[in-house]
Parts: structure tokens; sequence; C-alpha cells
């Protein structure tokens, strides 16, 4: 998990997280990562189109989105 957070910095590409709330709600988000502070995420939200902060160790799951000609089929 932590390579995907480190490439979405690195290579600035969306990835999908699933995280726990501080209400313990699964939830998922698109994001960007634009900062990693130790165990603080700074984060692009593309649904709320807005800065967002993750604590990492609520981050359950972290995979990167494909593109379009990354799912095609050959």
């Amino acid at each position: 998990m932590n390579t995907v957070l480190h490439r979405s910095f690195m290579d600035q590409r969306p990835i999908e997280i699933i995280y726990m709330t501080p209400e313990s709600i699964c939830t998922k988000r698109k994001i960007i990562v634009k900062k990693i502070d130790g165990d603080i995420i700074l984060a692009y939200c593309l649904l709320r189109k807005e800065f967002r902060r993750f604590r990492l160790y609520d981050i359950l799951a972290a995979y990167p989105l494909l593109t379009d000609k990354e799912r095609t089929i050959s």
C-alpha cells in the first residue's frame, strides 16, 4: 500500500483508497497524493474537489486507477 501512495505522489497519478472515517464508516475516495508527512497523507480528492488529509493507519487499501488505454485487452 505504501508503494501505491508513494507512486501517486511521485507520478501525480490518481489512485483509489478505501479508508475508515472517524465515525468508523468505510468509504472510497479517488485521490492524488500531494504530500506524505509521516502518518498524514495530504491529497487532492477528486470527489470533493478539495484537498483532504488522511491518516495512514485509517487507509485500509490503495490501488492505482487504470487509464482507458491500460484497460484495453489486446
